[in-house]
């Protein structure tokens, strides 16, 4: 066992699937951990699993991150721990339903916590790597941050939004030493799918394993990959898919309407 430290990585949603694994993995390549879920006897066993294997500093906070108070001691301690050097934005909620079948509250718990969580969070920890010179956020979004008719509607478009804020964030931290990675999912067999409301994927030939998913999310991080999507075999087709976004917003900036719209060169609004 070596106590040689890489700093510490706070993970949420860190009691099972990906943020599980993510625990495992990390602690091994040498971060001591601070891990956050509501669950705090899963936490806890967890947590005393990867100290026992490895002599590493694993603590827990028991919190829920829709609720303030927790959300709250969850920033506090990215504001002042000085030993955290990664933040895994991992916590989220889904589902599969439409619109005409969910209810609104629990859509607005989904933005809380897949959007204002994982914005609040990124928020407490960003001033304290730049003045360091040095961090990593990991944020997870999904495959249908692009795929965006594959699944409910306000689920989708929560990872939406991770992934562009996810480009500010380089386009804002990059120059200054932070490293930011955002990874999309796609099917995944955890927990997930039983939240959201479609247990029979978990077993799906198509469903990747949390394991294989981390393992590659990792690499990718290892490779300097700013947007990793394990399932995607050809990387091409999102490095074009992305030249593609980039070049139409150059496309955008006219004062007068495209003519297709016909409009007679006179109007005033």
């Amino acid at each position: 066992m070596t106590h040689s430290s890489k700093g510490t990585a706070l993970i949420t949603g860190a009691s099972t699937g990906i943020g599980a694994i993510y625990a495992e993995r990390l602690v091994r390549r040498g971060y001591d951990l601070i891990l956050v879920a509501r669950n705090a006897q899963r936490l806890n066993d967890l947590a005393g699993r990867l100290t026992s294997a490895t002599g590493r500093a694993v603590k827990v906070i028991a919190a829920d991150l829709n609720d303030k108070a927790g959300l709250s001691a969850v920033e506090k301690t990215l504001r002042d721990d000085d030993s955290i050097s990664m933040l895994v934005n991992n916590a989220g909620i889904g589902s599969v339903a439409s619109v005409l079948q969910d209810n609104v509250d629990e859509m607005e718990a989904m933005i809380s916590l897949n959007i204002t969580a994982l914005t609040r969070l990124t928020y407490a920890i960003a001033p304290r790597f730049v003045a360091r010179g040095t961090g990593t956020i990991v944020n997870i979004s999904s495959a249908v941050a692009i795929a965006v008719e594959n699944l409910n509607g306000v689920y989708s478009a929560s990872k939406s939004y991770v992934l562009s804020f996810g480009h500010a964030l380089q386009r804002d931290l990059a120059n200054k030493g932070v490293r930011i990675q955002t990874v999309l999912p796609a099917a995944t067999a955890t927990e997930f799918w039983d939240v959201a409301g479609y247990a029979p994927q978990k077993t799906s030939q198509s469903t990747m394993s949390a394991e294989n998913l981390v393992d590659a999310a990792l690499a990718g991080l290892d490779m300097g990959e700013l947007v990793t999507i394990p399932s995607l075999h050809d990387n091409n087709e999102w490095l074009d898919w992305e030249k593609a976004r980039r070049a139409i917003s150059s496309s955008f900036s006219n004062a007068k309407p495209a003519p297709r719209y016909a409009l007679t060169a006179n109007i005033n609004v």
